[in-house]
Formats: C-alpha cells, sequence, structure tokens
C-alpha cells in the first residue's frame, strides 16, 4: 500500500533522506503522473516531476528536490531539526520551502515508486485571485529566506525574469500586487528567518546552486504572444 512503501523506504534509508516522495497519479487518469517529486528553478517557479507522462516511465526510485506535501512522508527527526511549515506562506510553495530548508541541512528527499497515490490537482479549492497572490508573494519569500546574497546577485536575471513573467501571464495585476505587498509587509520577519535559516546552513553554495534548476517550465512569452495573435 501507499503509506507501507514510504515507512519502509523510510526504515531501510540512512538519517539523511530526511522526506520521501510518493507516486501521485492523476485522480482522472491513473496510468499518467500527476507528480513524482518537486523541482524549483532560479525563476522561483515550481513544478511537478512528471506531470501528464506514463506513469509507467517513473518506475525507479531515486533522489528528486522535494516532495509534494498533498502525500509525502516526513521523519520525525527532519521536523526536529528543519522545523515545521512556514504558517506565513497560507497555502501554496509552503512544501517547497519546507523542502528546501530540509536541503540547507543536507537532508535528502527520496522518490518512492511503490507508494502510489491518487491525486487531483488544486485540490485546495482557492479561487484564482488568490492563487495568484499566494504564489506572488510565497515565490519571493522562498528566495529570499533561503537562497545566500552572492546566489541571489548570480542569478538576479533570471530571479526577476521570473517574476516578471508571471506577472504578465496571469493576467490578474491587482492580486499580483498585493501579493508584492504581502511580501514586503512580511519582508522584516522574513529576513530575521533568514538569517536563523542561512546561519545554519550545512551545505555548500556551490552544492546549493546546482540543487534549483535553470528551467522556467512554462511557455516562453513569445509563444503565448503568437499564440493570442492567432
Amino acid at each position: 500500500g501507499w503509506l507501507t512503501g514510504l515507512v519502509e523506504t523510510a526504515d531501510q534509508s540512512p538519517p539523511e533522506v530526511g522526506f520521501l516522495a510518493s507516486n501521485m497519479l492523476n485522480l482522472d487518469r491513473p496510468d499518467l503522473i500527476d507528480d513524482a517529486g518537486d523541482s524549483f528553478s532560479w525563476y522561483g517557479s515550481s513544478w511537478k516531476r512528471g506531470k501528464g507522462e506514463p506513469a509507467a516511465d517513473y518506475n525507479e526510485p531515486g533522489e528528486v528536490f522535494s516532495a509534494c506535501a498533498g502525500a509525502a512522508l516526513y521523519r520525525r527527526h527532519f521536523f526536529e531539526a528543519v522545523g515545521l511549515f512556514d504558517e506565513d506562506f497560507n497555502s501554496y510553495l509552503e512544501d517547497i520551502d519546507l523542502g528546501l530548508r530540509g536541503r540547507l541541512l543536507g537532508y535528502r528527499c527520496w522518490y518512492v515508486p511503490e507508494a502510489e497515490v491518487l491525486h487531483q490537482g488544486q485540490g485546495a479549492g482557492i479561487p484564482r485571485p488568490r492563487y495568484v497572490m499566494f504564489s506572488t508573494c510565497n515565490r519571493l519569500m522562498i528566495l529570499v529566506k533561503n537562497i545566500p546574497l552572492s546566489l541571489l546577485v548570480k542569478h538576479s536575471y533570471t530571479v526577476f525574469f521570473g517574476q516578471f513573467y508571471f506577472f504578465l501571464v496571469y493576467k490578474k495585476p491587482y492580486y499580483s500586487a498585493k501579493g508584492f505587498a504581502a511580501f514586503l509587509r512580511n519582508l522584516p520577519v522574513t529576513l530575521q528567518k533568514r538569517r536563523a535559516i542561512l546561519g545554519r546552513k550545512k551545505i555548500s553554495n556551490q552544492i546549493l546552486d546546482r540543487l534549483l534548476t535553470n528551467d522556467l517550465n512554462e511557455p516562453s512569452l513569445r509563444s503565448i504572444f503568437l499564440t493570442k495573435l492567432r
């Protein structure tokens, strides 16, 4: 069963494997992947590994960046070391934030293909305007909370382009602006958390640089523009 697969893998794993990702299958099409582990980019975007691809192609266990908290297993010592979900996130990307904090302390995430579960994406039912607001705010909080200044400077173009990209594609400037405003209101607390998190960081900047990808994994602005012209 789903939970048995996660627990057995955790019991057989070394302590540095602090959390495990499930094989989340599309509720309406169980032959397709909904999420086989999460990734995060320097654009501030996250995506589901394997989404929409045949489930048969994801039968091999292995390390992934992070896990979707909709069906993940976190070991007790992971929570004791890393802390819990950040309640300032409200909804969306809080699992990416937790996973990144764990990675900064040297923990790894392991994908367990036999831990199958059906998943309905966007099950929280938050209306799209609120999704835009939370996502805009939370992307920035993740980067400011967890990324050293030298890496933010190195990837500054990518970081800024990512915010500009989502501002345009969301097409809800009012709620994007509310997200930016929420980020600014939270900034003093976010900076306090940043000092605590980075003060305990155990991995090198070089390793952290490689953990985040340079893939936006979204349609290009050019393709979106051309589609609207047709």
